[in-house]
């Protein structure tokens, strides 16, 4: 490469080039960019050198493009749009709460919980662009790991190297039940009632699933005793159990969208202490936006208390 190739133009001589190519008039060009006539002139030959093309043709009555200059004028122009939106987008990163905040969302936690969260977003945060992708935990997991997401809503503990997690409430366990069940409407189910039932469980996959097996096995639930594993979510678990296929757990959340709509559903609670789960956002550990994230964990925390739930500090 010669050294006349080597030469890179400056942006101080690309916006003059470009303010002449526009305007096709010095003394007009340089009051637009706020620049000395002598000085713009003197930008747009230093261009011509580094460039080792003529971009003018200067005449004493008007100045014109050459063939060359109407070529690269456009580009000039592309650089500069370039540049101004990347000093728009560095400002923007300085702002909290602005730009593309992708949150994924684990299936059994999404329907529920989102009106909470986009209406927190859209009313407190109006320019953020938030993008929500529901999968699974482990899906989420790859991702926020990828830097394909950069935040989520899930259960926890994950005790995954390399992940924050921010709790941000604690919800109960409920047992749902066909119309005419023993258990049915109960408000002092022992853990032990689940060491017999016939219960339904989401799909492989799941983290609630792996929840409920957890609790059954705490309540002494042998490996052999029956669990009929054929939804794939929870609208589909509940109406198997309208139909009188089985029992099933929900979360708190869940209940009142999940069972509303069919009354031979039947909700029971456990005595204390209840079968329960926690639910946080978790981050990458560092994470750039860390300030940011945790306020969003505060505000959340503020807006779930409405949610039949137990809002955890940020300590927890």
């Amino acid at each position: 490469m010669s050294a006349r190739r080597v030469k890179q133009p400056s942006l101080s001589q690309l916006r003059a080039f470009a303010a002449v190519a526009e305007h096709l008039h010095f003394r007009d060009a340089a009051a637009a960019i706020g620049m000395s006539q002598p000085a713009l002139s003197g930008a747009v030959s230093a261009l011509e050198e580094a460039l080792g093309v003529q971009l003018l043709e200067r005449t004493t009555r008007k100045v014109l493009l050459s063939p060359a200059g109407e070529r690269l004028a456009a580009r000039a122009r592309a650089v500069l749009d370039a540049v101004s939106e990347l000093m728009e987008e560095a400002e923007a990163a300085q702002a909290p709460f602005t730009g593309v905040l992708r949150l994924g969302v684990i299936p059994t936690v999404a329907p529920y919980l989102l009106p909470t969260v986009l209406g927190l977003v859209h009313e407190r945060y109006p320019e953020l662009d938030l993008q929500v992708h529901e999968e699974q935990t482990s899906s989420l997991l790859e991702g926020l790991a990828a830097g394909r997401l950069d935040l989520l809503l899930l259960a926890v503990p994950l005790g995954v190297p390399g992940v924050t997690e921010l709790p941000l409430f604690d919800e109960d366990f409920v047992l749902v039940t066909p119309q005419g069940h023993p258990l049915a409407g109960r408000n002092d189910i022992p853990r032990e009632a689940l060491k017999e039932l016939n219960l339904l469980l989401l799909d492989e996959g799941h983290c609630l699933r792996d929840q409920a097996l957890d609790i059954c096995r705490e309540a002494g639930r042998t490996e052999g005793a029956p669990v009929t594993t054929t939804a794939a979510g929870l609208s589909t678990l509940v109406q198997l159990v309208a139909g009188g296929l089985g029992v099933t757990l929900l979360p708190r959340t869940a209940v009142k969208v999940e069972t509303a709509r069919n009354t031979a559903l039947f909700t029971g609670c456990f005595t204390d202490p209840a079968p329960t789960r926690q639910v946080a956002l978790a981050m990458r550990t560092g994470a750039a936006r860390q300030a940011e994230f945790e306020e969003l964990a505060g505000a959340l925390r503020g807006a779930m208390k409405r949610l039949p739930v137990r809002v955890v500090g940020a300590g927890h």
